[in-house]
């Protein structure tokens, strides 16, 4: 009986140990997700303000169509994470959420609806994937005064025409200052 109590007790001890040990690394993971979000988030911001400034709208669609995708694998081929955008409204089908992205945009709404601030918004969480243990991390984009340029109720026609052009299938239009126009979606086996 007392091996019995001594095992028990030792298996507990354990298992703090190792929940404080994950929760390190889900704080480290954490972390390490926000520096990649800021690593596609920050230049892809920077060239969409240049190319407004440069050519308007229109020149903005064309270097959100070109040159996010391509920041996005720049930042993940730097990181090692999986990194993408996805929404509730999409305007690129291919960036359709999954089933976890779906619950978690689904969530950040309600969060928003209760007084938090797009800004901060996120989501982290472990979660089983095929069988692998995946560190799964979640940021709201708010909708700035810029993004409704192209994402607004109010969309010039010549806007509407190039977004019709590159984005037969696009949603991603009729939001106001400050909602949630999605997020951008992080993983990494572990």
């Amino acid at each position: 009986m007392k091996t019995l109590i001594s095992t028990a007790v030792l298996m507990a001890s354990i298992s703090v140990a190792n929940a404080s040990e994950m929760g390190a690394d889900v704080n480290a993971l954490k972390a390490e997700a926000v520096t990649v979000v800021k690593s596609f988030g920050g230049p892809l911001k920077q060239a969409l303000g240049g190319a407004m400034k440069a050519g308007g709208p229109l020149n903005a669609i064309e270097t959100c169509n070109v040159q996010a995708p391509a920041l996005a694998k720049a930042a993940a081929d730097a990181s090692g994470w999986s990194v993408a955008r996805t929404s509730l409204k999409l305007r690129n089908t291919g960036n359709k959420p999954d089933a976890w992205e779906l619950a978690t945009l689904t969530e950040f709404d309600a969060r928003l609806a209760a007084g938090e601030k797009p800004e901060t918004i996120a989501k982290a969480e472990i979660v089983e994937e095929r069988g692998q243990k995946t560190f799964r991390f979640m940021k709201a984009i708010g909708t700035a005064p810029l993004c409704l340029n192209c994402h607004g109720g109010e969309i010039k026609p010549e806007v509407a025409a190039k977004l019709d052009s590159l984005y037969p299938h696009d949603q991603a239009r009729g939001y106001k200052q400050g909602q949630i126009r999605g997020a951008f979606t992080l993983k990494k086996a572990l």
